[in-house]
């Protein structure tokens, strides 16, 4: 089993709201998140609007409180022994999940990750500005036809594949002109449908080279442990457990591309068969399904859905108990 965490562009207004009424654990992590940002992002959170939900800054920080107070809550259900009773060998994210993933693994504390996305939105934002660029989502095509095709034509400006999702979706990242002319560019390809991201920045790309720098400048103060459990990284695609090398990748990251297909196909060469994805929305498990059906899905966003998991582990924990009686 393999837990993660989704990134930016999940969000929704309201997201998290039923457990920060029901689960003291859960209040504690929204007012943890507000006390060290010094303000109340968990009201923006749980009231909107989307349009200052959806600003890099709020974005970030708001999608890892609900994720870890989803897991609070998962932890306080089944006991403080989670990641050893489910065999849990891995944990991912999908670009900002990361940081979640590293926080649920223990190798950064909820302070240091979100005064970690602090400075890392900020930066992101800031450099958005100024390139004036964004994302756009091609459905239809795999990654190498769009590979071809971006290196067949002269672009005007920046254009650059960040994301590999893998199941007919590549990302791409940009400035404003650039971006104009992906309609054009792929009109004769496999290409379907264009998607422009609801994000604010040409995110990953080389465009974020000065937010690259003030992450890795932060992250030097920065106490990164080594996780209970291996991160699949999104730069290398594989295993890391190594607190230098991991502090290193968090900061390219910023303007890497994310290899989620190639994650995914990892995770399952290492006998992964089971997908928790905890936090808003099922962005990443959609993403798995698409990429390797044999890899069972389960998409933990709500206490209902927390209530399914833990029947399903019941089921699990008797079917186990009656093979090892028989």
């Amino acid at each position: 089993m393999i837990f993660a965490f989704p990134g930016q562009g999940s969000q929704f207004v309201g997201m998290g709201k039923s457990l920060y009424s029901e689960f003291s654990v859960a209040r504690q992590v929204f007012n943890e998140v507000d006390s060290i940002l010094d303000r109340k992002l968990s009201h923006l959170i749980f009231n909107g609007p989307i349009e200052e939900l959806t600003i890099t800054e709020n974005a970030q920080p708001a999608i890892m409180a609900v994720s870890i107070a989803m897991l609070r809550v998962m932890e306080h259900v089944f006991g403080k022994s989670l990641f050893t009773d489910h065999n849990v060998k891995y944990v991912c994210g999908h670009s900002v999940g990361e940081y979640t993933a590293l926080c649920a693994a223990g190798a950064l504390t909820l302070e240091s990750a979100i005064k970690l996305l602090k400075v890392r939105s900020e930066a992101m934002h800031e450099a958005s500005l100024k390139c004036k660029g964004g994302m756009v989502a091609l459905l239809g095509a795999e990654i190498n036809e769009v590979e071809d095709i971006l290196k067949s034509v002269q672009i005007d400006g920046i254009c650059e594949i960040v994301n590999d999702n893998g199941g007919g979706q590549v990302v791409i990242s940009g400035t404003r002109e650039a971006l104009e002319m992906l309609p054009d560019l792929f009109k004769n390809s496999s290409v379907r449908k264009l998607i422009k991201l609801q994000v604010s920045g040409p995110f990953h790309s080389s465009l974020m080279k000065p937010a690259d720098e003030k992450v890795l400048e932060f992250l030097k103060g920065i106490k990164i442990t080594r996780p209970i459990v291996p991160l699949i990284s999104n730069v290398t695609a594989k295993e890391e457990s190594d607190p230098k090398v991991i502090k290193i990748l968090l900061a390219k990251q910023v303007v890497s591309r994310v290899k989620w297909r190639e994650m995914v196909l990892y995770m399952s060469s290492r006998g992964v068969n089971k997908f928790v994805e905890i936090g808003p929305n099922k962005v990443l498990s959609n993403l798995v399904k698409r990429i390797d059906q044999s890899i069972s899905t389960k998409n933990i966003d709500s206490i209902g859905d927390i209530d399914s998991f833990f029947n399903e582990s019941l089921v699990l924990t008797a079917k186990n108990l009656k093979v090892g009686l028989s």
